[in-house]
């Protein structure tokens, strides 16, 4: 657990910076309550809990419902105070609002208040064999059949294929739903429910961008679509209300913030795009958190990919306000490469320590890392991939791993800034990025040279939470932040400065190692039999035994070093 505090010279009194606002920002690693002067946008305290993931089976990931709720109680309570230590009034902050992790998957019984399991993670993979039976429903069975309703994929990501595993997987399940009590909801739900009174006239409420992740909304209509619930068999009693992104929900019943109302609910990234004020067609950001996420926003227009990114809703700051969408490209692993790196491979103590093992390499020394732990997101989408690493030599040592996990994060954005604007015909001129991994300087200076442009990193890396706080502030009857009279964030540039030749060069060898990462989990229906097995397995050239051996010998040596 963690807590920060606004300081200043002469120190703050009540009142005196005006209103605030407090945002929720519950994510998949931590849950943070952070509390924001609406006129400056300055972060004045936050206190922040890690949530811990349980990986039941592999590819697999879950998290406690009731710790999630727990972690934002415990978050409130502490910045509440923190601001009476700077003697704040936080009878100052006006509303709240929330971002969340998105389709990570919550369903409980709305007569008791009980989770019915525990949350299912978007980045959790089970639903494979549940992808690739909807699949068989569709003509052909294309993934994108679906795309023109809802904007997305048939895949393992969103929330309606999470939803549809556990009516089938999950007696308990099945049965609070056949007596008319299952409340289904993303992590945004689960919270407004409860801090709106839960079995006491609780709210079962969402907003469009986090709808816009379930493949339930039409996203033409922002309402649920009778025809995608019929398709997924999932019933729409279950499904909560949907609003806009900036609204008052509904107050809180209890704590120290008892009658503050909750008025702004954004997904994450898409928080993240208006706290860095991409709120104009054709700006674009970038999250680098356990997964990596880049929101172009396309205005009043839905753009359909052809390239393998996302439509989905950007915001719609009120009731009354125009819906604004965007183009997504989805990157599933990103600073969970680095977590591997520590937990798995002892490679480095904290994640922290990844940029100071990658400095005493000049590059990878031609390794090169796919991260597909459970297959690819955007632009591929493919379930089949697992993870690879490429161009190993005796050579090789945990610092060239180290730089070509950070690389990694950096290809996966390339592929996406080219499906953009392959989608768009736009170029960008400028990445605006943030997220937990930007504070790694290789990281970002990485990424403006394998994307060939500059790369604005804000001085107040809050983006995430202050674009919630904004919609909160700001919507109908709160009113205390003015969206019209935005400072723009101060920013460390990075430009690249590496040769066009050597870009797309390390960028070819990245597209190779792609490639063989494919086709390597094989439909459950076609898993070998113990000779196939035999048989694959003597078909295997010498040199990729060695390239394996040589792996597994570098890291036993570093283990055994440190």
């Amino acid at each position: 657990m963690s807590s920060g505090m606004w300081s200043a010279s002469n120190g703050p009194v009540s009142g005196r910076l005006g209103p605030l606002v407090g945002a929720v920002d519950q994510g998949t690693s931590s849950t943070r309550f952070l509390v924001f002067s609406a006129n400056t946008g300055e972060v004045l305290t936050y206190h922040q809990e890690e949530v811990a993931q349980i990986y039941p089976n592999e590819g697999w990931v879950e998290q406690d419902c009731n710790g999630l709720l727990k972690s934002v109680h415990t978050c409130i309570e502490k910045a509440v105070e923190n601001l009476k230590s700077l003697e704040i009034d936080p009878a100052d902050i006006k509303a709240i609002g929330i971002t969340n992790q998105r389709e990570t998957t919550i369903v409980w019984d709305k007569t008791t208040g009980k989770p019915l399991y525990n949350a299912i993670v978007w980045l959790d993979a089970r639903t494979a064999s549940t992808v690739d039976a909807v699949l068989k429903e569709t003509p052909g069975q294309n993934k994108d059949y679906l795309k023109d309703l809802c904007g997305l994929p048939i895949t393992t990501y969103f929330s309606a294929l999470k939803l549809r595993w556990l009516l089938d997987n999950v007696p308990e399940v099945q049965e609070v739903a056949e007596k008319g009590n299952l409340f289904f909801g993303t992590v945004d739900s689960w919270l407004l429910w409860n801090m709106t009174g839960g079995l006491e006239g609780g709210l079962h409420v969402t907003d469009v961008t986090n709808a816009s992740r379930t493949m339930l909304m039409n996203i033409t209509t922002l309402k649920w679509d009778a025809n995608l619930c019929k398709f997924f068999k999932i019933p729409m009693s279950v499904l909560p209300e949907i609003r806009s992104s900036a609204e008052i929900y509904g107050y809180i019943t209890d704590g120290p913030l008892l009658g503050i109302p909750i008025s702004g609910v954004l997904g994450d990234q898409q928080a993240a795009l208006v706290g860095q004020m991409c709120l104009s067609r054709g700006q674009a950001k970038n999250t680098y958190g356990t997964g990596c996420f880049l929101l172009y926003n396309t205005g009043t227009q839905i753009v359909q990919s052809d390239h393998g990114l996302l439509t989905t809703v950007a915001y719609k700051l009120g009731k009354k306000a125009p819906t604004i969408y965007a183009l997504e490209g989805s990157v599933a692993i990103a600073g969970a490469a680095v977590r591997w790196l520590r937990d798995n491979l002892s490679i480095i103590q904290s994640s922290a320590d990844i940029e100071k093992l990658a400095k005493t390499v000049k590059d990878s020394g031609g390794v090169y890392f796919v991260p597909a732990f459970s297959g690819l997101f955007a632009p591929y989408w493919r379930t089949d991939a697992r993870g690879t690493i490429c161009g190993l030599t005796q050579g090789s040592t945990g610092a060239h791993l180290a730089r070509a996990v950070l690389e990694a994060v950096c290809f996966q954005t390339r592929e996406i800034l080219d499906a953009m604007q392959k989608d768009s015909g736009i170029t960008l001129n400028k990445l605006q990025v943030d997220g937990g991994m930007t504070g790694n300087n290789i990281l970002m200076q990485l990424q403006a040279d394998i994307a060939g442009v500059p790369v604005a990193r804000p001085s107040m890396t809050e983006t995430t939470s202050l674009g919630a706080a904004m919609a909160a502030g700001a919507a109908e009857g709160i009113e205390v932040w003015d969206l019209t009279k935005l400072t723009p964030l101060t920013t460390d540039d990075f430009t690249p400065a590496i040769m066009p030749e050597e870009r797309e060069m390390r960028y070819e060898k990245w597209c190779m190692a792609v490639k063989r990462c494919m086709d390597w989990e094989l439909p459950r229906d076609k898993q070998p039999g113990p000779d196939q097995e035999y048989r694959l397995l003597s078909s295997v050239p010498p040199g990729l035994f060695l390239l394996s051996s040589c792996f597994i010998l570098m890291v036993a040596s570093h283990l055994h070093r440190s």
